[in-house]
């Protein structure tokens, strides 16, 4: 079992959008460019970055629904997701093994 896990550790980072249908990539393009645009803030973690949102159900919601199919076609990130009972915010953390960051910085247009 270590070597498996020591494999896929190895193994290089890249989206499989095999792994989605045609209608959920469809889905997946729509949700992304939603959430790019109501992102409020981006901080830097030490394995990857966190994403805020306001709270509000429809967007808790959609940030989930995005992981869902997100995960299909990344299955190397990490998520997780916080939302606050009075601060009404909502966060997004995305982390995974070494060399996600730089991933995510190209993919995801991180700067």
């Amino acid at each position: 079992m270590k070597a498996e896990s020591q494999a896929a550790a190895e193994q290089p980072f890249f989206c499989n959008l095999a792994a989605m249908d045609a209608g959920q990539r469809k889905h997946h393009r729509e949700l992304s460019e939603r959430l790019r645009q109501s992102v409020t803030e981006v901080r830097e973690l030490g394995d990857g970055y966190a994403f805020r949102f306001a709270a509000e159900t429809e967007r808790i919601t959609l940030v989930a629904e995005w992981v869902t199919l997100e995960r299909l076609c990344c299955p190397f990130f990490d998520f997780q997701l916080a939302v606050g009972s009075q601060d009404n915010w909502l966060w997004l953390r995305i982390t995974g093994r070494e060399g996600v960051k730089s991933f995510m910085q190209s993919e995801f247009g991180i700067k």
